[in-house]
């Protein structure tokens, strides 16, 4: 690209940034980590466990804010807190899968229009996917464990948060702050 063409990206991009509420940026994540935690032990919505509402917020919030930093301390953030409330997980497992997934959905905003509900499905799916194959990952080389990856479970998995990534971001469109 041209030295005009990217001072014109990086202007455009400056002004698209979304500027949520503290309130908003607070009970968000903590809803979908309580949805993850508690929503899952009832017998009859036990197929809810595949829904991984964290890791949709934190691509959301990382993708809106169009800062790998600020992505990077949200994933962080909320996976550490999903951790804490967990009770099979080892903590930090999540913070650090979370912390990764944030940085490069933020880093992927910077590149592309995340507006677009097509990629918006896409990168549901995808980064649901890298959430799996990392989580999985870090558990054999950190933990020693030796659990295998499912993969048609986890694409199915993945095409379902894909799939529930559409109207929930959409509902989060809706909760971005006025004022810029």
């Amino acid at each position: 690209m041209t030295e005009y063409g990217d001072r014109y990206l990086v202007g455009s991009q400056r002004e698209q940034v979304s500027r949520f509420r503290a309130r908003v940026m607070l009970f968000v994540p903590l809803a979908a980590i309580l949805f993850q935690v508690y929503v899952p032990r009832f017998d009859f919505l036990g197929f809810l466990g595949y829904l991984e509402l964290p890791l949709l917020v934190t691509i959301y919030f990382a993708l809106m804010r169009r800062s790998q930093i600020g992505g990077l301390f949200i994933g962080a953030f909320i996976g550490l807190a999903q951790d804490s409330l967990s009770i099979k997980q080892p903590l930090g497992m999540y913070g650090i899968v979370k912390t990764l997934i944030g940085y490069s959905a933020a880093s992927l905003s910077l590149r592309f229009d995340v507006d677009n509900s097509g990629l918006r499905f896409l990168l549901g799916c995808g980064f649901f996917a890298a959430h799996q194959v990392l989580y999985w990952a870090l558990s054999h080389s950190l933990l020693g464990t030796h659990d295998a990856l499912h993969v048609p479970q986890t694409v199915i998995a993945a095409l379902l948060n894909g799939v529930v990534a559409l109207p929930l971001f959409q509902v989060l469109d809706r909760l971005k702050s006025e004022a810029r």
